[in-house]
């Protein structure tokens, strides 16, 4: 009985699989994500087209595809038009048919029309990657039972259900529903895990709706995305190049008047103010601090009853 080119122990299957889905997953989160759908980086074409091409036989997503759904989930999020969202859909429906949720806006010609300009269009992707979508993942399947006989079955399988499962799935919908926040996005996104090793880096979901151009998606110091790691070995190499990371917020305490600058960096750092406004806000509260604060607004002409006193006198 043939039993693949290659003989393992048991554990050598599995880490062997675990290899497998994780480039398929460094794939989906460096090419797709980080590259196509939010333009956070440029790769060199050698890194472009493996990543596109292991993409086929791993998993048969088509680029514009998945760019343009991307792309309308920020633009709608937690709406009606959002193709996955668990505040709208249920957290139940999103984890256990977050494929088949995918599928079907898949062939709203009108979301890819929209959303999925700039993505390849080249003669493979027009007449193979697109074409011939199922053809890659048939060839994985060869492939899988030729290196490693009858259980290349069981592998193949597990890299099937691996982006349907963890991007699809939980990322889609416990990134919404489940964990904790840095950013007080308008949306209900959530960090599942400070340590984004296992979906590479995708858990840190809440971070990247703050900032959706960053190529980075760690923000704080205890959080580790293994993604952004791999963009900087490519980056060393000259097979990437960073556009965008999220900026960093720097207190000035010199700085007294509210200038344009000011109000510029404010506004850029929207989320991380807000959030650390309102942590601050609630420890005055619970230190019944807040009276303080109050006197302070009135005493500087900043008071919101002010406002509305010199609103009406005009």
């Amino acid at each position: 009985m043939f039993s693949g080119l290659i003989d393992l122990p048991w554990w050598g299957y599995v880490l062997a699989t675990l290899a497998l889905t994780h480039v398929t997953i460094a794939s989906v989160t460096i090419y797709l994500h980080r590259h196509q759908a939010h333009r956070a980086l440029d790769l060199h074409p050698v890194a472009s087209h493996f990543f596109r091409f292991w993409l086929w036989l791993s998993t048969g997503i088509v680029t514009k595809e998945w760019a343009a759904i991307h792309r309308k989930h920020h633009a709608k999020c937690e709406t009606e038009e959002d193709p996955h969202s668990p505040v709208i859909l249920g957290i139940k429906k999103v984890l256990l048919q977050g494929y088949e949720l995918y599928r079907k806006e898949a062939q709203n010609q009108e979301t890819l029309d929209k959303y999925g300009l700039g993505t390849p269009n080249d003669w493979l992707e027009k007449n193979l990657y697109k074409k011939h979508s199922k053809l890659g993942i048939a060839l994985m399947l060869f492939i899988d039972v030729l290196l490693f006989g009858p259980i290349g079955l069981t592998v193949w399988a597990v890299q099937m259900a691996w982006i349907p499962i963890n991007a699809a799935g939980i990322i889609n919908g416990a990134g919404h529903f489940w964990g904790y926040r840095n950013y007080a996005c308008a949306d209900a996104s959530t960090n599942l895990l400070p340590w984004g090793i296992f979906i590479g880096g995708e858990e840190l979901h809440n971070n990247h709706h703050a900032y959706a151009s960053s190529a980075k998606l760690s923000s704080k110091w205890y959080e580790f995305d293994i993604g952004w790691l791999y963009i900087r070995i490519l980056a060393s190499i000259r097979l990437a190049q960073v556009k965008k990371i999220a900026p960093q917020v720097r207190l000035d305490i010199n700085k007294t008047v509210c200038d344009l600058e000011t109000l510029q960096a404010v506004i850029t750092n929207r989320y991380e103010v807000m959030t650390k406004y309102a942590l601050s806000f609630e420890k005055n509260l619970q230190g019944r601090n807040y009276q303080a604060e109050v006197a302070g607004f009135r005493q500087t002409g900043c008071g919101t009853h002010q406002a509305l006193a010199a609103s009406g006198r005009k």
